[in-house]
């Protein structure tokens, strides 16, 4: 099976080919870091102008790496939510027009399905495992049960790490993306600073990012020297804020294995990029006798090798093609038994 993959949901316009036999014949991303670098953060309406511009290109740049033509497909895959609804409608948009005018089966993929598959596309590992899925948007942990089968057993009831590392940085007057910024501010620091470590004084794996942020805010002020953040102070305090993470991530992830005992813990989305937070999920894992595995760097941001793996791991599970008049989605729950953890409303649960 070869399947083309379409990823637009939030600021990178990705689309790549992946065999079934989880060969990555291609993997084209093309960022927006620059578009909204003035803006402290993604501005929906520009990332969505942005996709509807890129989106073809990215699928041909795709194709041509590959060395393969679209008569040479047997799926199209796309992201379909959740996500920046602008981003998600050009992407759909392309792959129903390619569908429509092949006749490729196309397959709606749920964002995080793609990142919680993609242990199964770079180790092949078999099911059940455990995930713990840290993006910009979203951190939860699942066990992953089947390729349209997961069941959460917790997650954050506010911000997303990856969602409190951009803001952090902001703080701090550092770059976005803001992961990559404050990981390399924290290696020049110790983390000296007291910060919190919300929610470990309670049973459970569900986690709290919000109070932290708030935290560096307040210490940052107190650190404040005539009104300039000193950059010793503000190295210690990236190092500080990544520990108080890494510590959290990494006690949740002891009880998480403790509670559901599984052969294999992964990690993935962009936050799994960070290496102190590899390293101490490496050493829970490790003490629980589970093995320990995380994709490799570009396939933990968004991509779309990701997506063209997630349907065709659909396909051979048996899931029918879907109609073209699938929708985009900016909220789509994996595990849509679960309750609500940040709240419902009309357009549905964000998680």
């Amino acid at each position: 099976m070869l399947a083309l993959g379409i990823e637009s949901s939030c600021d990178d316009t990705a689309a790549a080919v992946v065999s079934g036999d989880r060969r990555i014949l291609s993997n084209v991303v093309m960022g927006q870091t620059e578009l909204h670098a003035a803006f402290g953060g993604v501005v929906p309406e520009i990332a969505a102008r942005a996709h509807a511009e890129k989106v073809d290109l990215a699928v041909e740049a795709a194709l041509a790496e590959a060395g393969v033509a679209l008569r040479d497909l047997d799926l199209i895959a796309a992201t379909a939510g959740p996500g920046l609804i602008g981003g998600v409608l050009a992407g759909t948009m392309c792959a129903k027009g390619i569908a429509a005018a092949t006749g490729t089966p196309v397959v709606a993929v749920n964002h995080l399905a793609g990142h919680a598959l993609t242990p199964r596309l770079t180790d092949g590992i078999p099911f059940p495992y455990m995930v713990l899925l840290v993006s910009g948007g979203h951190c939860q942990f699942l066990r992953v049960d089947g390729p349209r089968s997961f069941h959460r057993l917790g997650g954050t009831i506010d911000d997303a790490p990856g969602e409190a590392f951009d803001k952090v940085a902001r703080l701090l007057g550092l770059l976005q993306p803001g992961g990559p910024s404050v990981e390399r501010e924290a290696a020049r620091g110790t983390a000296s600073i007291p910060l919190p470590r919300p929610l470990l004084d309670r049973p459970g794996l569900d986690l709290s990012f919000s109070g932290l942020k708030t935290a560096v805010l307040r210490a940052r002020d107190e650190a404040l020297v005539e009104g300039a953040l000193p950059r010793h102070a503000r190295a210690d305090l990236c190092a500080s804020f990544q520990a108080a993470v890494a510590e959290v991530l990494a006690e949740k992830t002891r009880r998480a294995l403790s509670a559901h005992p599984v052969a294999h813990l992964a990690v993935a989305g962009g936050v799994a990029a960070n290496a102190a937070l590899r390293a101490a999920l490496e050493g829970v894992a490790a003490q629980a006798g589970a093995a320990f595995l995380a994709p490799p760097l570009p396939l933990c941001t968004d991509n779309a090798a990701m997506i063209a793996w997630a349907g065709i791991e659909a396909r051979r599970a048996g899931a029918a093609p879907d109609p073209l008049d699938f929708p985009a989605r900016p909220r789509w729950p994996l595990d849509g038994a679960a309750r609500p953890m940040l709240g419902s409303g009309k357009r549905g649960a964000k998680a």
